[in-house]
């Protein structure tokens, strides 16, 4: 298998930043696998599991990155990556969640205990406060892995939890 290297890169959000560091790690030769790029404020935050070739090192990488002019002032990190890349069970998304009303304080945290109560896993998370001219909701978003069994009450409890914030919840069931 080839190796596996973590790259991060934090930094100012501006237009063509994925385009740069994408054509860059394609032009030496890295497979992206998982990969998440987000906007957070006037900063952004590209994150991505790559696989090198036999010839390139995690160094290597973020030496290569570091000398994008796109990527003046980012922090920018390249690790080997030691765990197993391939998601096991836990990691199929079996439901999409989305949450959304007024900013509620902890609420990130309630959802994120019910879905330990069911043993249901965490895959991916997304929250994010509207600006006012969109109506200024907080909007968050689970993709989960809720074992055969136990979807029902899960899924009924995190409805009773926003409804009980005055919150809307909406699910539907994923094949990814």
């Amino acid at each position: 298998m080839a190796s596996v290297a973590l790259v991060s890169v934090l930094g100012p959000d501006r237009v063509g930043l994925v385009a740069a560091i994408a054509e860059h790690l394609f032009n030496v030769g890295v497979n992206l696998r998982d990969t998440t790029f987000a906007a957070l404020g006037s900063g952004a935050e590209f994150v991505a599991l790559c696989e090198l070739p036999a010839d390139l090192t995690a160094a290597d990488i973020e030496a290569g990155l570091m000398r994008l002019p796109e990527l003046a002032g980012a922090e920018i990190r390249a690790v080997p990556y030691a765990f197993d890349p391939s998601p096991g069970p836990a990691g199929s998304v079996t439901h999409r969640i989305t949450i959304s009303g007024g900013d509620q304080l902890g609420l990130v945290a309630r959802l994120s205990e019910v879905f330990k109560q069911y043993e249901a896993n965490i895959v991916r998370l997304e929250a994010r406060k509207l600006p006012d001219s969109e109506g200024g909701l907080y909007v968050t978003r689970f993709a989960v892995s809720i074992p055969a069994g136990r979807t029902d009450l899960c899924l009924a409890t995190v409805s009773n939890t926003a409804g009980s914030l005055s919150l809307s919840c909406q699910v539907e069931e994923s094949s990814l």
